[in-house]
């Protein structure tokens, strides 16, 4: 039978899921390796005065998965998340000029409401 055939072909209808079962799934996600440490530097104290705290993440992490982990770790909900992806690079360092292998990194920025607060130390 060819592609445009004259005969009409019945059509299958398919029947979406309801909604119930679609947000009744088990996630197998580990909410506890998800955030690997904070982020403590001189930039990252002074934007926690504004309730941005900033977490190194593992490299397959999604903002979703930070948001569930705050959640189950600290205990507050993020109203916003920052994903910044830095890439491992090669760097030149010392008088040589030798090369030298600089680490990649996930950060991930999370913005707190005005009341909230998260205690790293």
């Amino acid at each position: 039978m060819g592609l445009f055939s004259r005969t009409k072909k019945e059509e299958t209808s398919v029947v979406a899921a309801p909604a119930a079962t679609r947000a009744a799934r088990v996630t197998d996600r580990d909410l506890a390796s998800v955030i690997v440490r904070p982020r403590i530097t001189e930039k990252a104290v002074g934007m926690s005065d504004r309730n941005v705290y900033t977490f190194v993440v593992r490299r397959d992490a999604t903002k979703f998965d930070v948001r569930d982990a705050v959640k189950a770790q600290f205990g507050v909900t993020p109203e916003k998340i920052r994903i910044v992806n830095r890439a491992p690079a090669m760097r030149h360092s010392g008088s040589r000029n030798r090369a030298a292998h600089v680490p990649g990194m996930k950060k991930a920025y999370v913005y707190l409401k005005k009341g909230d607060n998260i205690t790293l130390v």
